[in-house]
């Protein structure tokens, strides 16, 4: 199996887990003479299947990880993080960037003027470095994915 097909099957059992969760939510009480449209305890069952999945295939995941490098070197943990941090400083700059474009509407001369201490522009120069570079590493990951066989 290959990594990226890992990583499929982990977001396909994550889902299932969060609607197994919801359906054991929603069935585990029930007005007095009724009975739940679900077996609570089946639901339970099921839900302990998938958790089991999940433990047998995350180690494995994160093991691939540590293991396989990108082109430059650098694991794919390393560049797993550097994305993460990518986003992060994305997610800052872009609002940043929109609230420094943002023009707040003066009726008269007299109301007082708003500024960005920071010019819009300069900004999303940022934003758009940041953006690319997010793009080209998710790229490289991608592509890593589909060629690392997946540990057992």
């Amino acid at each position: 199996m290959k990594l990226a097909e890992a990583l499929i099957t982990r977001a396909d059992l994550q889902k299932r887990a969060a609607q197994l969760e919801e359906r054991l939510v929603k069935n585990l009480l029930v007005q007095e003479g009724e009975a739940p449209a679900e077996d609570p305890q089946a639901l339970l069952r099921e839900f302990a299947e998938v958790a089991a999945q999940l433990e047998a295939l995350l180690p494995r995941i994160h093991r691939a990880n540590l293991r396989a490098t990108l082109p430059d070197g650098r694991t794919l943990t390393d560049a797993l993080t550097r994305r993460d941090l990518l986003d992060l400083r994305l997610r800052v700059l872009r609002r940043a960037a929109a609230t420094a474009s943002d023009r707040p509407t003066r009726y008269s001369n007299s109301e007082v003027r708003i500024l960005s201490a920071i010019p819009a522009r300069e900004l999303q120069v940022q934003v758009d470095a940041l953006a690319k570079e997010r793009r080209e590493l998710d790229t490289q990951l991608q592509q890593a994915n589909w060629l690392t066989d997946l540990p057992e």
